[in-house]
């Protein structure tokens, strides 16, 4: 791939980590970048991955450099050995070798043997399975601990906000299709966590328990070795029609105007930082082109946030008359009373005009980890009551201003909020590009957990942006100067490319179901935005989708059958007027062609705008049946012909 297609694709012409398929009887699996994902056996997807990570004491990746790689393929299986070499923020090095060993009638093994060159402060250094969640979500397990005791226990099917299994010497699954599969593992203690919670599509094996402390220090020339071993009973396994069948080119998306789910399309929200005001304020034209339906407004008095900062809110609302609503981080440092007192006078004296306000202790955006000491936090029970006394005439959201991990583990009064919220972000543990599309996977896992704690309580989620707004598990988000694909980044380029807009519709899609109220993007501008404004305006793609999204808002959304998710998300719904507004999003970076059926709809003729490479935002007229390509992260936005447009070129 050429480095301009690559910038469109990505936002980056960073290379993208090479794959190289490894084969050994029933067993395969992608080698990239030294660890093994996509595990498979008898094309079955048994393991999501593993891979040997060092994290620094903020969870930052420290990128190993490999040398004296050797791979080896025969009959008989494969085999990969190479070394590893990396350093952490302070200069310190460790190295490890590592191999991998896989018989094509036997176990597929893991091994690495580390030593610390320097007295080496880490977070975690050692080896973490990924289990998928389709099939493993709520599936039988057997775990085996160090004492030699077994428990018959399953999976989560409800995000678990701590670890399911701990102690782990082995841990086996039965699938659907009846493989059992069991993973095995030596050279330190290793525990579960529910991924689900931050939206990795996974759950996560790994070693040196989080009650233990961290960070902490691998002592200078000090030598560690683990191993992990994977294994397959099959004697269950069953051959379905649906593994063995042809995987079709052409994919039918059926939307079908009498099949109505039972929810409207969400608000659209923008959020607003303190420091982007004065932008927005200079390019109300671009927040009048999108048209949100809220601004989500932040203000944090710990961060410097006063008077100064609401007048600019002020009128931001004014010039924009578009309905607001506070983010309020809870100081802490005196009173509840006090000081939502505070914030009700500045509010009144900046004249800024609210619907709503979001009240979160401050210290909640920080995660507290099992076994960490949680700091001192107000009760929420007084935060809320204060917070209602001190606005009377608000709505008031409780939650989180963080990830729904911390909502999980810390859940407000429900009784004295009227609403939830909480974000997302796709690049906690990992910013591969299939690990980052994956997430979209977890999305219906964490609402349908959110709507067990909040039954029908309003929900909002947001701010959402492929980069890290704030990280509650270190002291900073990773800086990214290069725009690469890099886990906990503030700024990932991939907002401002081809996949950031298609991840936005797979987002929008994978909210089926949950009815929620809004959904809030990471900004108007800038690096979590939907436009550059350094230098003249640029949109992005996503600002396309954005702003169909908007449009949508207060829709009945419509049921669409038939597409494979992974690959290509679908959402439809029908406004007041009864058009039916439609975006169709390539997931993947290879080419798929589809087309739309739609059913009960008098008029098949749809006004259509398709987004991709060739960067065209030029209108054509479709046909429902039409067969249509949808290059690699392309979407389609479309809505139901009411007059005649110009013929596709």
């Amino acid at each position: 791939m050429n480095a301009d297609l690559a910038k469109l694709y990505y936002g980056t012409s960073q290379p993208v980590d090479q794959a190289q398929r490894l084969q050994a009887g029933p067993w395969s699996a992608l080698l990239i970048d030294g660890a093994l994902h996509d595990i498979r056996y008898r094309d079955v997807e048994v393991i999501r991955a593993v891979a040997f990570l060092v994290r620094d004491k903020d969870w930052g990746t420290c990128r190993p450099v490999l040398s004296g790689i050797e791979i080896d393929q025969t009959q008989n299986g494969f085999r990969v050995a190479y070394r590893a070499h990396c350093t952490n923020p302070d200069g310190h090095a460790l190295s490890y070798a590592l191999s991998i060993d896989c018989a094509s009638g036997g176990a597929l093994t893991f091994s690495a043997t580390v030593t610390a060159h320097d007295a080496f402060l880490t977070a975690r250094c050692g080896f973490c399975v990924l289990h998928p969640i389709d099939g493993v979500a709520g599936a039988p397990a057997r775990v085996e601990h160090s004492d030699g005791t077994r428990d018959n226990a399953a999976f989560p099917a409800l995000i678990d906000p701590w670890q399911p299994f701990k102690d782990i010497c082995s841990i086996e699954h039965d699938m659907p299709c009846g493989h059992t599969v069991r993973c095995a593992f030596t050279g330190d203690v290793f525990e579960m966590e529910d991924q689900r919670n931050w939206s990795d599509a996974s759950f996560k094996t790994y070693s040196r328990p989080l009650a233990l402390p961290w960070p902490f220090t691998l002592d200078a020339g000090a030598t560690t070795t683990q191993t992990v071993m994977l294994d397959v009973d099959e004697r269950a396994f069953v051959k379905t029609e649906a593994r063995t069948a042809v995987k079709p080119e052409l994919q039918t998306l059926d939307i079908d105007l009498n099949e109505r789910a039972d929810e409207t399309m969400p608000a659209l929200g923008i959020a607003i930082a303190a420091g982007e005001a004065d932008i927005a304020l200079d390019h109300l034209a671009l927040l009048t082109e999108l048209a949100p339906q809220q601004l989500t407004l932040s203000f944090d008095p710990s961060a410097g946030h006063g008077l100064h900062e609401l007048e600019r809110y002020a009128a931001l609302q004014r010039r924009s008359g578009i309905e607001c609503v506070l983010e309020y981080a809870l100081p802490g440092a005196d009173t509840p009373p006090a000081e939502l007192d505070a914030l009700a006078s500045l509010v009144a004296a900046s004249s800024l005009e609210l619907t709503g306000i979001v009240v979160s202790p401050s210290v909640h955006r920080q995660s507290n980890p099992p076994g960490s000491v949680s700091p001192p936090c107000p009760a929420l029970d007084e935060v809320y009551r204060e917070a209602r006394r001190a606005f009377p005439g608000l709505r008031i959201g409780g939650g989180m201003l963080s990830y729904f991990t911390e909502l999980n583990r810390k859940r407000p009064p429900l009784e004295l909020v009227d609403w939830t919220t909480h974000a997302t972000c796709p690049i906690v543990h990992a910013a591969d590009d299939a690990s980052v599309m994956q997430t979209l996977e977890a999305i219906p896992h964490i609402t349908r957990s959110c709507r067990a704690l909040i039954g029908a309580q309003r929900y909002a989620i947001g701010p959402i942006s492929i980069g890290m707004r704030q990280n509650p598990y270190g002291s900073r988000v990773m800086p990214n100067p290069h725009g690469e694909r890099i886990a906990m980044a503030g700024c990932d380029p991939r907002q401002q490319a081809l996949f950031g807009s298609a991840w936005l519709a797979g987002y929008a899609a994978a909210l089926a179901g949950a009815r929620v109220d809004t959904l809030t993007l990471g900004a108007l501008t800038g690096a979590r935005g939907l436009a550059d404004v350094t230098g003249g305006l640029r949109r992005y793609p996503m600002f396309d989708v954005a702003r169909a999204l908007a449009r949508m808002a207060g829709a009945t959304r419509l049921t669409c059958a038939g597409a494979n998710s992974r690959e290509i998300a679908c959402l439809a719904a029908r406004d007041a007027q009864g058009h039916v507004h439609l975006i169709v999003a390539n997931l993947s970076s290879s080419t798929r062609t589809a087309r739309l059926d739609l059913l009960n709809v008098p008029s098949g003729r749809l006004n259509a705008l398709t987004i991709d490479e060739q960067l065209a935002r030029s209108t054509y007229t479709m046909q429902s049946g039409e067969p249509f390509t949808l290059r690699p992260f392309a979407c389609l936005i479309a809505t139901t012909a009411t007059h005649e447009t110009a013929s596709r070129p």
